[in-house]
């Protein structure tokens, strides 16, 4: 797709990619390690990857987690898709946020991604 920032990732950027999902540091991280999964192919977010194609997905989250805890050591993780603009998305091409945590670098980690809409968090 015509200047899409995801489609044209630099080789020297990629730290894993299997048959249809590339990954790389973020450029704007959350925290120490956070990782972006990219589908190689232009779907604008989850909902468009065909089922096939999905399993990759999981195949490179589990193999970045594995290079994440190796050379970062979190205590947790949050894994994060943004499906259209109205949910946070602003790259319309899909990708997956894998978000190391660590022990107190937040006051309150109860609520996790429920957090997304802040008052909604604690329950």
């Amino acid at each position: 797709m015509l200047n899409c920032i995801f489609c044209e990732i630099s080789n020297k950027k990629i730290l894993y990619e299997n048959n249809h999902m590339t990954a790389i540091f973020d450029e704007f991280p959350v925290s120490k390690g956070h990782v972006l999964i990219i589908s190689r192919k232009h779907y604008k977010d989850w909902f468009e990857i065909p089922s096939n194609e999905k399993y990759w997905l999981n195949e490179a989250i589990e193999h970045c987690k594995n290079i994440i805890e190796c050379e970062f050591n979190p205590t947790g993780f949050n894994i994060g898709m943004n499906c259209g603009a109205d949910a946070g998305q602003t790259v319309m091409h899909f990708h997956c946020h894998l978000i190391p945590r660590y022990n107190g670098d937040t006051a309150s980690p109860q609520g996790g991604v429920r957090g997304v809409i802040p008052e909604r968090m604690s329950y």
